[in-house]
């Protein structure tokens, strides 16, 4: 089920925290909701992509130690598994029609990714880019949230910036000749694709920091992130070149700079209400 992935599900509460609305309770319990559905989800789809690849799996020197793939777990009790995952999606959702068709589109986008789209440079890193997208929008449309259109094109930007990143780290793995995708992905294309993401984040984040809609919101404060920022982006970007942004969730939990950025940034952001 791959919990320690569910860090990538935050993204469901970014229009919870740039609108300033965590002290409306009944707003917060929809987007805790969607949140748990998009942790099932991710989950239901693990399940799903490590039963398809559990041959191939099963030769890998690292993805061989997957409970399928090592035999620990028999298919029928990991199907069982994703059905009650799936029907715990449609618990959680089950009253929101939008919320429902994201999470459809998600599984969708995803179990397409994971049984044939993942070996085709470029839609991979844009499908990876749109699952975050999905989460972002869950935590504004699904709950009633009117996204920033700065915010929404800054995710886009850093999701893709964060993809390209994922298959530059894998680039120095020895199991990289393995995926076939990487065949297509010479290091100085990825080096371009990374510059360019990050820079087109940097510019849209800086951009929502100053908008109208910022001030409106009374994140005034924002525009003292924009440094916070920068340097988040180029620390990991330097923990990429180490080789170390294979598993996003794992890297950005681990690293003491990034984690000590996100709470500086977290801190200037809430500081004004005090």
């Amino acid at each position: 089920m791959r919990p320690h992935q569910w860090v990538k599900n935050a993204f469901v509460f970014a229009g919870l925290v740039f609108s300033q609305g965590w002290g409306n309770m009944p707003l917060v319990t929809l987007v805790l909701q969607a949140f748990a559905a998009y942790c099932c989800a991710s989950s239901l789809v693990y399940i799903l992509n490590d039963w398809h690849d559990r041959d191939s799996d099963a030769l890998h020197p690292v993805k061989c130690r997957r409970p399928l793939a090592s035999g620990a777990v028999t298919a029928v009790p990991a199907l069982l598994l994703a059905a009650a995952l799936l029907a715990a999606v449609l618990v959680l959702a089950g009253g929101n029609r939008t919320l429902l068709m994201l999470l459809a589109l998600y599984v969708a986008l995803n179990v397409a990714y994971s049984w044939r789209l993942k070996q085709v440079a470029v839609v991979d890193v844009s499908i990876i880019a749109a699952g975050f997208m999905l989460r972002l929008l869950a935590g504004t449309v699904a709950v009633g949230i009117p996204p920033s259109r700065w915010l929404l094109l800054t995710g886009i930007f850093m999701t893709l910036f964060l993809g390209f990143c994922k298959r530059k780290a894998e680039s120095f793995q020895e199991e990289a000749s393995q995926r076939t995708v990487m065949a297509h992905y010479p290091p100085a294309l990825l080096d371009t694709f990374i510059a360019t993401t990050m820079t087109a984040t940097l510019t849209t984040y800086s951009l929502f920091a100053t908008s109208a809609e910022a001030q409106l919101q009374h994140s005034e404060r924002l525009i003292y992130t924009v440094p916070v920022v920068v340097f988040g982006l180029l620390r990991y970007t330097y923990q990429v070149h180490r080789g170390r942004g294979e598993d996003v969730a794992r890297d950005l939990l681990r690293d003491a700079w990034l984690l000590g950025a996100g709470m500086l940034w977290l801190l200037i952001f809430v500081s004004h209400r005090f």
